[in-house]
């Protein structure tokens, strides 16, 4: 791995320790600090989540150029994470999982399928395939969290209503579909692609206020990670953060690989981009929607953190495994 990645890794736990100090220290409160409204990690949450978060999804969904895409690169590389979420979903559940947090699968399913794109996976992509690979690496980016936050969404509404005692198949139905058209991270999505389709550019002043809130998602997610170890410490059992660390790093990237290179196959630059892609740590969005449905944060911030730091180690490995399929 080059130095710049290295550098990225460093200044990821720098700012992970930042936000742990801050919340060890109680700066911005204690948890019962924000009375009903919860403690100050959860506020932190809810502010990515209701304002930074959609201004960039909405930003990102009303610029991107669909006619442009690379389809089969795009294809190959989320038809195995589509297929990774819809596994470990299917398995918690078919396992009883959510019986008791039925957010749990859908929790679980995003910390093993949504990467580090941006603080890691840039750096990765222009350090060690160039200003081509970096293009593609963008490409992908610019529908990775639409595509997962919506999918997991809808799946963790839909658990949600289910869950409650007495309603029928149709009520639940009209309240997950409800619930997941007005849903923070749904809702800026369908307002962008719509914008899009009207073919209207964002006004100056509109696209400048929607970058400026985009651009806080990364350092406040950052220090959110370490303010959620302070003030929920590390979790009962380790291994659950460390199983769903390991099919991140290691059972995405094989899935991505083999059904990309030897299924639509794909092959060269976007092959070896889309596979180190697939291979990021847990990104940071995973904690935010923990946090959005009360679940598991401790876990999540686990997982968040301990592939993170297995990174640099497994990224030379898949690194070898690219250069030998070519």
């Amino acid at each position: 791995m080059s130095w710049i990645v290295f550098y990225k890794l460093l200044a990821i736990f720098i700012a992970v320790a930042i936000g742990w100090f801050v919340g060890r220290m109680r700066w911005l409160g204690s948890e019962t600090a924000g009375g009903s409204g919860g403690d100050p990690a959860r506020v932190l949450s809810n502010a990515a989540f209701y304002i930074f978060v959609p201004a960039l999804l909405f930003r990102t969904t009303a610029r991107v150029d669909f006619a442009s895409l690379p389809w089969l690169t795009l294809s190959a590389f989320f038809v195995p994470v589509l297929l990774m979420i819809i596994g470990v979903y299917g398995v918690q559940r078919w396992r009883g999982a959510g019986a008791g947090e039925p957010a749990l699968p859908s929790v679980q399913a995003i910390t093993t399928s949504f990467g580090n794109t941006l603080q890691v996976g840039v750096p990765l992509a222009a350090g060690v395939f160039g200003e081509s690979g970096l293009a593609v690496h963008i490409t992908v980016v610019s529908l990775h969290a639409l595509i997962i936050l919506t999918v997991l969404t809808t799946l963790v509404e839909l658990d949600l209503a289910r869950a409650q005692v007495g309603t029928g198949l149709l009520q639940t139905l009209k309240q997950t579909v409800r619930n997941t058209v007005i849903h923070p991270v749904v809702l800026p999505v369908v307002a962008g692609l719509a914008w899009n389709a009207v073919g209207l550019p964002l006004p100056a002043v509109l696209d400048e206020v929607l970058q400026m809130l985009g651009t806080a998602v990364v350092p406040l997610c950052l220090v959110l990670i370490g303010m959620s170890l302070a003030y929920y410490g590390w979790p009962s059992r380790w291994r659950g953060a460390v199983s769903l660390a390991l099919l991140k790093l290691f059972a995405l990237p094989t899935l991505v690989l083999l059904l990309a290179h030897w299924g639509l196959g794909l092959s060269g630059q976007p092959l070896a981009v889309i596979v180190m892609m697939a291979a990021l740590p847990v990104g940071s969005n995973a904690l935010i929607f923990a946090q959005r449905y009360q679940t598991r944060e401790a876990e999540t911030t686990a997982a968040i953190v301990i592939s993170t730091l297995l990174f640099a180690l497994t990224a030379p490995l898949w690194l070898a495994v690219l250069s030998r399929v070519g």
